[in-house]
């Protein structure tokens, strides 16, 4: 499996479908030309397909950046690792 950042920048260009789009952890939902909150549940989705992860309604609404994302996927994995 990619790393996890190479993996949602890869999600996140499929939804825009903006192959050159640079995404960092610090990138800003929002702030991706023609983002809208449907395209943070279908990124969300994927994210949980493809890393068999499950997020809760509470912590999808706190997803700000990629880094937030990130985070919240290595601290799920790290707990069904333990």
């Amino acid at each position: 499996m990619a790393a996890p950042l190479s993996e949602i920048t890869s999600i996140i260009r499929e939804v825009l479908r903006d192959n050159d789009l640079e995404i960092a952890t610090t990138t800003r939902f929002d702030d991706l030309a023609g983002w809208d909150s449907m395209d943070l549940v279908t990124v969300v989705v994927e994210v949980e397909c493809r890393f068999d992860l499950q997020f809760e309604l509470a912590e999808i609404d706190r997803l700000v950046t990629v880094g937030d994302l990130l985070r919240m996927i290595i601290a799920k994995r790290a707990l069904v690792s333990a």
